[in-house]
């Protein structure tokens, strides 16, 4: 029988049509098949573990005196400028003082004629009275009170100062100190005398200080979290380094530790031991014993049994939470995070 034109084209179209869908299923059988052949690979990996605790906030210098008048007065002498280094004692500003010393010259006169006619009780009242008259006349300059750096003045000769009135600062930048808040978990681990790392944004070198004091109460913040403020000193500060400059840094609790961590889903368990299938270059496949610890939430410490850098074939199935990324056979990229989760 004839089949006509028109049928026969309906047939090729069909038959291709099934062709195209039965390589479909093939390709995506393959595909599939090929998922699941695939292997996942861990390394062994060193990490330096640090048991410290973040901080941060802005250095203060050792000493600060606000440079303040004590009494009404008109500025007869500037004797310092800003950024000058003085010592303690030394005069920076001189108030007039000629009506104190002219009081005070009068009562040295009232006291020698008075010891003249022995006049002994007169003579107690007014050694008394003149205490008070070289105070008032010590109370006529602004003096430093410690050794340090003029950080501001703003006064001058003929300026008119009012009791209380401040002119400017002098620190003592010999040191540095800082107040940084503590969380309350982590106050029992802290301890007089600790080391500091200190890392500024205005220098590229770190430098290390220590814990100086922390109180014995807590402080509740205005975010409703219970602290301990404590009080952190830095001696060796480096150069360029100025009072009020911000800061980051941590508290070391134990001396920094090398440890030999990977993905916990390397790690199989039969019974009650541990063990890992280490892969070679040439993919054949050696199981040793291993001792492991937890470390983290993802991963497990090694404590035994291998020496970094190993391969080991996974044992489970990693996380599908997508936290930790896997590589496929023959990729030399690591799987897993790059930094594994510091310990609780």
């Amino acid at each position: 029988m004839t089949v006509p034109k028109k049928m026969r084209k309906v047939w090729l179209v069909a038959a291709g049509s099934a062709a195209v869908l039965c390589a479909a299923v093939v390709a995506a059988r393959k595909v599939v098949g090929s998922g699941k052949n695939d292997a996942v690979f861990y390394t062994v990996r060193t990490e330096s573990y640090e048991n410290v605790i973040e901080i941060a906030g802005t250095v203060s210098a050792a000493k600060s005196q606000s440079l303040k008048s004590l009494n009404d007065g008109t500025v007869v002498g500037v004797f310092k400028s800003e950024g000058d280094s003085v010592r303690a004692g030394d005069l920076i500003v001189q108030l007039d003082d000629s009506e104190q010393l002219y009081n005070l010259a009068n009562l040295d006169y009232e006291i020698s004629v008075a010891r003249q006619n022995q006049t002994a009780g007169k003579l107690s009242l007014m050694q008394t009275q003149r205490k008070s008259l070289l105070r008032k006349v010590s109370d006529r300059k602004i003096v430093a009170t410690f050794d340090g750096i003029i950080a501001s003045l703003d006064v001058k000769t003929g300026d008119y100062l009012e009791a209380k009135d401040s002119i400017g600062t002098l620190v003592d930048t010999s040191y540095l100190t800082a107040e940084v808040e503590v969380a309350e978990t982590d106050v029992s681990k802290l301890a007089v005398g600790q080391k500091v790392i200190f890392s500024f944004p205005a220098s590229s070198s770190s430098a290390e200080g220590f814990l100086v004091s922390y109180p014995a109460i807590g402080t509740v913040t205005s975010r409703g979290a219970t602290v301990v403020k404590a009080k952190i000193r830095l001696d060796d500060v480096p150069e360029g380094i100025l009072p009020n400059f911000s800061f980051t840094g941590k508290i070391q609790i134990t001396e920094p530790e090398e440890k030999l961590v990977v993905e916990r889903y390397a790690i199989g368990h039969e019974k009650g031991g541990a063990f890992a299938d280490v892969v070679d270059r040439s993919g054949n496949i050696r199981r040793v014993d291993v001792e492991v610890r937890p470390y983290g939430t993802d991963f497990v410490e090694i404590l035994g049994g291998l020496s970094g850098g190993e391969r080991l074939a996974a044992q489970s199935e990693a996380s599908k939470s997508g936290r930790m990324r896997t590589f496929k056979k023959g990729s030399d990229k690591k799987g897993g995070r790059n930094d594994p989760p510091r310990p609780f």
